[in-house]
């Protein structure tokens, strides 16, 4: 089994120099292409695919990547320990030049996450975590455990930048929730876990790789993070979408009603 505290910092590093070379390709003329999803993807998320992808098959040659932007081996399955990448989360924001995209590095054993990372290339925000030994953000050279907030009335509710879903307008309405953050990427996620809002809901398709890392973050900073029908995702699965929306929350009394009835 790998030492959790030195896979994190290598997993922290190379978030860190991925998200480096993301900002060269940044706000300069982009070829974009469009994957078999309609997903866009530009250089910037290859280039930052293979920094961590090399970076973790050399120091870690016998586990298992999973990365976005990489052929799928599926020999991974069955393996205790596999990474989990999105070398550029939110490849939406990245081409509006709105700020709010990340590096996700995930760490997974027998299917659950242990270790996470996600970097803020623009804002330069590590957020990590790792099995029982919480959550922590690097800003500004500052080091910090963070925590979920115990906020429980008027509460505060990220949702996506890019992710229009009729079900959001109708989950605002039903609950009357007035504080509403607009964020992109696994930054709302980030969001949560440093207290800065209560809820965050997703409803329709994300995969492995959007939610991975967020899950240890979220959950190692006190919070909560499940899928829509209330089990915990799976990863390192055969097919890497994940089965149902999801939501994270600060509090389990914060969980809001998801339909009129």
């Amino acid at each position: 089994m790998p030492d959790l505290k030195e896979a994190l910092e290598i997993m922290k590093k190379l978030a860190v120099d991925a998200g480096k070379e993301i900002l060269k390709f940044y706000k300069k003329e982009l070829e974009i292409e469009y994957k078999k999803d309609e997903s866009p993807v530009t250089d910037a998320d290859k280039a930052a695919d293979g920094i961590i992808v090399r970076g973790l098959k050399e120091r870690f040659p016998d586990m298992p990547v999973l990365s976005e932007e990489s052929a799928d081996d599926l020999s991974r399955q069955g393996e205790r320990f596999c990474f989990i990448v999105d070398p550029l989360d939110g490849t939406r924001e990245f081409i509006k030049e709105n700020d709010e995209f990340t590096v996700n590095i995930a760490l997974t054993e027998w299917g659950r996450p242990v270790a996470g990372v996600i970097y803020v290339p623009v804002y330069d925000e590590l957020y990590y975590a790792a099995r029982s030994l919480g959550a922590w953000s690097y800003i500004n050279g500052l080091e910090k455990r963070i925590t979920v907030s115990r906020r429980t009335k008027d509460i505060r509710l990220a949702r996506s930048r890019s992710h229009y879903a009729p079900e959001m307008d109708r989950l605002i309405a039903v609950n009357d929730i007035r504080n509403v953050i607009t964020a992109g990427s696994a930054y709302k996620g980030c969001l949560l876990a440093r207290g800065d809002v209560e809820v965050y809901y997703r409803f329709g398709k994300t995969m492995e790789w959007d939610t991975a890392a967020m899950d240890i973050i979220v959950t190692e900073a006190g919070g909560i993070f499940s899928g829509m029908d209330g089990k915990a995702f799976v990863y390192n699965k055969q097919n890497p979408e994940n089965p149902t929306g999801f939501y994270a929350l600060n509090r389990k009394e914060n969980a809001l009603k998801t339909s009129m009835e």
